[in-house]
């Protein structure tokens, strides 16, 4: 497919782009007819480089044969745009083409491309928003065809090819949505070819000064580079040779690796190009899985493995069905290392070209590619951003498998918990998980699973709330499976608390408050009663209104019997009632933090304050007890405590409270670990924010630290 990629480059003509397609794929009637349709269809149009628009669906088709060879993907191929972009029908291409063609086309056409004049400034909120919808209308598209997927990749690849032709804005918003939607899927779908390109054509737009250092230090280390490879490679054929193989039977290769790997790897960590060991990569194809093991063999046993970094993929694969055997080998001297690559030919296939594979090379089934997760996401619920954010963890995050007691193998992603595996197992299962064990040994629920782990989930007969633990979670069903158990009991509580902060401003039971709301027809938004001042106000109003005379105003109610309620502020807190309230306690069963969901229940003029989700407050509420609005007086500045590793390098800590300053946070105290900073391990420094929460300080400031711990310093039961 380089090699396409690399004509493609330099072709301007039609007819050049029509030579290369026949070099792709084997020409008949049908692939003709289409090609004459298209080229019909499109007559007269032009792209913005101000070549004939036609040539971008027969390039497109070009790089669709040579990754797959489908007749119906390249028919789709070169139809792909001629419903949105000129006069015909999605019928006219049904009649034509056939219903395979048309679904395809029909997906295609759904999938709303981001003109030029939509495409939101890189800085701005709205670009997220937009490239949500648009994944999400890709993902929906392509439930009923996956080769929807498949052309739209090879359509996304070529427009990175000409992104020349449009100004610097557009191209590093197309190529930001690229990074972020298309090269993720297309790591999903098995196809590394497209995926790889799609990443190193974004890097450079994205960031163009950090591939230029990349670009330039490959360039000038070519030759030794080369040289190196060619000797791993020469050593690797006599070894291999020495143990029996054949030169005709197995094939071995080397590789620079590519542009975004090296940087991602440079960013993880924290090192120069000129600290990268493993650049470079050699891989070895044999005929059998059984060859793979031998040739892992020969290899451990002339060079030094690096044990830590031993992935076998063929015994576990991953669930875009990546079968391969990953190791790393350190070569005598031990200054420079390789990774190593092992699989069979058709192993090979599906590493390369993923589901594509199927069409391409005719084998298997299609099934090797499990497209469970592209079924599980359409079919979600949230809002388009949330929808984005839960399919990038499900797709850029590797695998671990684990398996249940009977065998049943599971694929999550790396890093996840044992209470990932009981919503994979059943969303039932998942909410009345307890406890677990892990390889016969009794484990919490939020013990990280590893390759090969045996997991066992017990379960409670009722579910069991796990909302402080939604962001320790990896999967998306997990955390979809805790947010609805937590909201329906947010809920609940809200709307018996309704009823007894009601009760106890009018003196009545809960039930009765339930049946004159009932009866004046005014239950709606109830729930928002112990959260929303106004809707509180509002059902005084009208309740006070119902129990009025007819000719006495609704406000006067309280002059015949009832106090009028009114706000009160006490510490950290504003209340809502009529009662008289001397002070404010905390029940010592839970522990709200500042901004916590939170109820109060009254007392004989004490108002004690409970977590919202507090299973002591959960019955207390439930049997009626009396209750008083009450909220978090507005707070300017939040005050974390953050525990860093610190590395032993010089300046590192300067370093740090760059980082710091520059997210806006202010330092209010820094303690370090030992006295020389230069040498600490670890620091704690105290900060207070205005704008960024818990959950941004710690995405933020992990992209550049190891950040152990992030503590909330405004605990309510400080009452400075």
């Amino acid at each position: 497919m380089n090699r396409v990629l690399d004509i493609i480059k330099r072709l301007k003509s039609v007819d050049d782009a029509i030579k290369l397609l026949k070099t792709q794929v084997e020409f008949n009637s049908k692939i003709e007819k289409a090609l004459d349709f298209a080229i019909k269809a499109h007559e007269g149009q032009k792209r913005k480089s101000g070549e004939p628009y036609v040539i971008h669906p027969i390039l497109v088709a070009a790089i669709t044969a040579s990754i797959s060879g489908d007749e119906i993907m390249v028919i789709s191929a070169l139809l792909h745009d001629v419903v949105e972009d000129t006069p015909v029908t999605i019928e006219e291409i049904e009649k034509e083409f056939g219903n395979d063609v048309k679904v395809i086309v029909e997906g295609l056409t759904k999938i709303v491309e981001i003109r030029d004049k939509k495409l939101a400034p890189s800085s701005s909120n709205e670009k997220l928003r937009t490239s949500a919808l648009t994944f999400r209308k890709i993902l929906i598209a392509s439930i009923q065809d996956v080769r929807v997927l498949v052309v739209k990749l090879c359509d996304r690849l070529h427009n990175m090819l000409t992104l020349d032709a449009l100004p610097r804005k557009k191209q590093l918003r197309i190529s930001e949505e690229t990074l972020v939607v298309y090269a993720p899927i297309a790591h999903r779908l098995g196809i590394s070819k497209i995926k790889n390109q799609l990443e190193d054509l974004s890097f450079r737009y994205i960031y163009p000064e950090e591939y230029k250092k990349i670009d330039d230090y490959l360039k000038k280390h070519d030759q030794s580079l080369h040289i190196k490879l060619n000797s791993f490679v020469s050593k690797v054929k006599n070894i291999l040779g020495n143990y029996g193989f054949h030169k005709d039977d197995i094939e071995i290769s080397g590789r620079v690796k590519h542009h975004y790997s090296i940087y991602m790897k440079m960013q993880r960590k924290g090192i120069g190009i000129d600290e990268v060991l493993d650049l470079l990569a050699v891989r070895i194809i044999v005929n059998d899985p059984i060859e793979c093991y031998r040739v892992l063999g020969a290899l451990h046993l002339n060079f030094t493995p690096i044990i830590s970094r031993f992935k076998d993929y063929i015994a576990l694969p991953k669930e875009n069905g990546y079968k391969t055997i990953h190791t790393t080998l350190l070569e005598k001297g031990g200054n420079w290392i390789v990774e190593a690559q092992i699989r069979t030919t058709k192993m090979h296939h599906l590493a390369e070209y993923g589901i594509a594979a199927h069409w391409k090379y005719k084998e298997g089934s299609g099934e090797d590619v499990n497209l469970d997760w592209l079924k599980n996401l359409a079919y979600r619920d949230d809002s388009a951003e949330d929808f984005l954010n839960e399919a990038k963890r499900d797709l850029f995050v590797e695998d671990v498998i684990v398996y249940s007691p009977k065998g049943r193998r599971f694929t999550l992603p790396k890093g996840s918990v044992a209470l990932d595996f009981a919503y994979a197992v059943h969303s039932e299962i998942g909410d009345r998980a307890y406890s677990a064990f892990i390889n016969k040994k009794r484990a919490s629920l939020l013990t990280i699973l590893k390759n090969g782990d045996i997991v066992k989930i017990q379960t409670a007969n009722e579910p069991i709330l796990h909302c402080s633990w939604i962001d320790t979670v990896k999967t998306s069903r997990a955390r979809d499976g805790i947010k609805y158990r937590c909201n329906q009991r947010y809920k609940e509580v809200n709307e018996l608390s309704a009823y007894n902060i009601l009760g106890t401003i009018f003196d009545k039971s809960p039930e009765e408050i339930k049946n004159i709301l009932k009866n004046i027809n005014s239950k709606a938004s109830i729930e928002k009663v112990p959260v929303v001042l106004d809707t509180l106000k509002e059902k005084i109003f009208k309740i006070a209104k119902h129990e009025k005379l007819p000719e006495v105003r609704p406000w006067e109610v309280f002059k015949r019997g009832y106090k009028k309620p009114y706000l009160k502020k006490m510490d950290r807190f504003n209340l809502f009632s009529n009662q008289h309230i001397d002070k404010i306690e905390f029940d010592y069963c839970c522990h709200p933090k500042v901004g916590d969901a939170i109820v109060g229940f009254y007392q004989n003029g004490v108002v004690v304050i409970h977590h919202k989700l507090c299973k002591k407050a959960y019955e207390k509420i439930k049997s009626g007890s009396k209750m008083v609005f009450i909220e978090w007086a507005s707070s300017k500045f939040l005050r974390y405590r953050l525990i860093v590793a610190l590395q032993n390098q010089k300046g590192i800590l300067a370093k740090l409270l760059t980082k710091i300053s520059d997210m806006g946070l202010n330092i209010i105290g820094i303690e370090m670990g030992i006295y020389r900073s230069d040498k600490a391990e670890y620091c704690r420094i105290d900060v207070e924010s205005e704008k960024l929460n818990k959950k941004d300080i710690k995405q933020r400031l992990n992209k550049s630290f190891k950040l152990i711990d992030i503590v909330p310093l405004d605990d309510a039961y400080d009452k400075k």
